[in-house]
């Protein structure tokens, strides 16, 4: 009589089915654990970008502001590596908007005149020289009213008429200057100097040619005042995000342990309760037929008579 095979044989050639697809389909729980720690770190760390494509200097001068107001400000270089991203956290955007532009920022960046007569192998007109020159001193007389302390936004506009020569009566240049300064600074007692500041720039500029404008910015808007748990999580918000963040990862690394410990037991009885069911009804048809031989009387066998 050929032998039953054996438990572990059974297992080889018959496996259960389903049962490895269904593990492979279901990720653990403290994988899922995990994963939302992580996605919840991910969140409360984002930023949201503020301004891009600024010089060092610029970005600097916004993350200095922004931090002198309150607000958490972050500097780093975009992909490229030729700029940089000023960025802050998403419930700080709308203050942070509006801190930069009460304080004139970001800076407008001003051609220069080795930018603006730059060399570009192409032959020029006298009227395209001039307005190339016309430019490029408004430009200059703006970054040198821009640097004054209190200023926050400064422009200047120069007109030169073209000469002509059958004229006798010269014709005089003329200048607008624009200044946007902070409030509660007074520049009024410095507008002879700007005045004399742009004649001295400008060849056969007037005195009296000069038009000075001051503006008082908007006054910085004030922050809303926060709530009891708005300031405690302001001042505690990273610390108990950090600790919750490693508590989830303690938490994920012990249950995850523990099933692994787990695991031999679980596959054991697994195995143990499908090689019982399969046996089983591997051996019932025997069993039956077995009974149905014992329970069946020998018949005689009849011989043919002669």
């Amino acid at each position: 009589m050929r032998p039953l095979l054996s438990a572990r044989t059974l297992l080889r050639t018959c496996p259960i089915p389903g049962a490895n697809a269904r593990k492979a389909r279901t990720p653990s729980w403290p994988a899922r654990v995990l994963v939302t720690v992580t996605l919840a770190l991910l969140a409360a760390c984002s930023q949201q970008e503020l301004y891009g494509q600024l010089t060092e200097r610029q970005a600097n001068e916004m993350v200095a502001v922004l931090r002198n107001a309150g607000l958490h400000a972050e500097k780093a270089a975009s992909r490229d590596g030729k700029a940089f991203v000023v960025s802050t956290r998403p419930d700080d955007f709308s203050r942070a908007v509006e801190i930069l532009h009460a304080g004139g920022f970001p800076r407008d960046s001003f051609d220069t005149l080795g930018q603006v007569f730059k060399k570009e192998g192409f032959v020029s007109s006298a009227l395209e020289e001039r307005a190339r020159f016309t430019h490029a001193l408004s430009q200059e007389l703006s970054a040198t009213l821009s640097s004054i302390d209190g200023v926050v936004q400064a422009r200047v506009h120069v007109s030169v008429p073209e000469k002509n020569p059958l004229s006798d009566k010269p014709q005089h240049s003329t200048a607008s200057v624009f200044i946007k300064h902070r409030p509660g600074v007074d520049l009024s007692q410095q507008t002879g100097k700007i005045k004399a500041l742009v004649v001295n720039a400008m060849e056969g500029l007037p005195y009296d040619n000069v038009t000075v404008a001051m503006f008082p910015a908007e006054p910085i808007p004030p922050a809303a005042p926060p709530s009891f748990l708005g300031g405690l999580w302001a001042q505690y918000g990273g610390v108990v995000m950090l600790v919750t963040g490693l508590l989830g990862l303690m938490a994920a690394a012990v249950a995850a342990m523990a099933w692994w410990q787990r695991r031999p037991a679980a596959a054991a009885a697994l195995a143990e309760t499908g090689l019982a069911s399969m046996v089983g009804a591997a051996v019932a048809p025997l069993r039956r037929g077995a009974a149905v031989a014992v329970e069946s009387p020998a018949q005689p066998r009849v011989g043919s008579e002669s």
